[in-house]
């Protein structure tokens, strides 16, 4: 039985790791359904004016918001299931696998981790690097093939981000992992963003 103080802790870790996430995926979809169809109209003399003002406040929201994200989860799930007369028994059947809720929230892990990973070691860098060049006023060949590579990653993690969320709130309401009802989820997500992505080009233009 768990204690209230150790309740509260959970809820404490659950909420903060909930709201980092808000901010991290709500940059993640600004970026993905707004920033890039605005980046594509900008005229060239306005970017240099712009994006040094915006792009460094936004991508400070959003790699910390994915870092907090991270490392609570982390923590949260060390002290949910890691901990002593914590709930780690649920990682095991009676059969001595996986339980369901355990498949769910090892594969919304791994995704999540996935995304924090592209973010810091990816998409920041890049970004961080195209910044520096727009500030010095400078457009070196290198810059297009970077910013290629900072989109790609940037929607590798928009169209993840649907299949994650749904891993991380399946415990609650499949007592069972599904391979087929993952596949069906990702692949419907997958559908969805793709629409959402191109809505972004086409809604919002008029009041």
């Amino acid at each position: 039985m768990q204690s209230d103080l150790f309740s509260a802790w959970l809820f404490f870790l659950r909420w903060c790791h909930i709201f980092s996430g808000i901010i991290w995926i709500g940059h993640l979809y600004f970026f993905n359904f707004v920033n890039v169809p605005l980046q594509g109209v900008l005229d060239k003399e306005v970017k240099p004016k712009v994006n040094p003002l915006l792009l460094p406040r936004a991508l400070w929201w959003f790699r910390w918001g994915a870092m907090m994200t991270f490392v609570f989860g982390l923590v949260l799930l060390f002290s949910k299931y890691g901990l002593p007369g914590s709930e780690g028994n649920l990682w095991r059947d009676a059969d001595g696998g996986l339980t369901g809720r355990a498949q769910w929230i090892m594969m919304g892990s791994t995704l999540g981790t996935i995304m924090w990973f592209n973010v810091w070691f990816i998409i920041w860098p890049a970004q961080r690097q195209i910044i520096t060049w727009v500030k010095g006023g400078q457009n070196p060949p290198e810059m297009p093939a970077l910013a290629k590579r900072a989109l790609l990653f940037s929607r590798t993690n928009a169209y993840l981000s649907a299949p994650m969320l749904f891993c991380m709130i399946g415990p609650n309401n499949f007592g069972y992992f599904s391979w087929p009802i993952f596949g069906l989820v990702s692949a419907g997500s997958l559908f969805v963003m793709w629409g959402m992505i191109r809505m972004g080009f086409k809604v919002g233009q008029t009041v």
